[in-house]
């Protein structure tokens, strides 16, 4: 398989980048804690079918840490500007699913289809008490200057399954290698305007996916998502946590493809 790198000029700094394959373009979105790596069980079986895109959010992986206000709305536009891309499927999971969202939202003419995995909802109220309690963990392991400690807290929660030595091995060490993601200022961040109201306004072909291990809050989401986007409709995939693409990887490329089947 022929694969391209590649970074992408932003405002203030660069996103790394590959693609492969041929046809109509799917752009994978990472989840926050890891970067493109996550989607490996992806990229390649994906690009069979389609021109398949993942990149490096801001802070991430191969891309420049931020030291200055950034949009990833306005990141990801310039990525598909660069690809020269017209029109796409978005497949994002947690905060790359929320972001697939936004990004939808904003430019309709860009996103044919959406991809929903875990995914997180911009101005959602969570109402699980735990959440507070985690974030106070995490920086108090931060101001330590214990990001290691600050990122098991995080798998703990997001990443608690059992998968075997190997996959459990690689959902750690790709965290691990983003952990000064804790270091960057979430006030340089712009954060896109409440998309909880506007959910009837999506016009992309919308699938949203659910492990049944994920915490209750994501399941709460997913079921937001699909009573209020027009034509939604969800999947959960058992035996999965957050993770759904890394945990039961046959399963979740065989139900995205042939969502995306028709998009030639």
């Amino acid at each position: 398989m022929d694969i391209r790198t590649g970074h992408a000029p932003v405002e203030g700094g660069s996103l790394s980048y590959e693609h492969a394959g041929e046809g109509f373009p799917v752009v994978l979105i990472h989840p926050g804690l890891w970067d493109r790596r996550i989607w490996d069980a992806q990229f390649e079986a994906f690009a069979e079918h389609h021109h398949v895109v993942r990149y490096d959010l801001r802070g991430y992986g191969r891309s420049e840490v931020p030291t200055q206000p950034y949009s990833d709305l306005r990141d990801l536009r310039s990525l598909l500007e660069e690809l020269e891309i017209e029109r796409c499927a978005l497949v994002g999971c947690s905060g790359g699913g929320q972001l697939a969202i936004d990004f939808a939202l904003e430019h309709p003419s860009l996103v044919d289809a959406a991809v929903l995995v875990s995914a997180g909802l911009t101005g959602y109220a969570w109402e699980d008490p735990g959440l507070d309690a985690l974030f106070a963990e995490i920086e108090a392991a931060v101001i330590d200057g214990d990001l290691e400690r600050a990122m098991e807290v995080e798998i703990a929660v997001w990443a608690p399954l059992d998968s075997g030595e190997e996959t459990n091995a690689r959902i750690r060490t790709i965290a691990m290698d983003n952990a000064r993601i804790f270091q960057i200022p979430d006030a340089l961040a712009e954060v896109p305007a409440s998309a909880v109201d506007r959910l009837l306004q999506l016009e992309a072909a919308t699938l949203v996916i659910v492990g049944d291990r994920d915490v209750g809050e994501i399941h709460t989401i997913a079921d937001l998502l699909v009573e209020r986007i027009p034509g939604a409709h969800k999947r959960e995939i058992h035996d999965a946590d957050h993770l759904v693409m890394v945990r039961q990887a046959e399963v979740f490329n065989r139900v995205v493809l042939d969502f995306l089947s028709f998009r030639m």
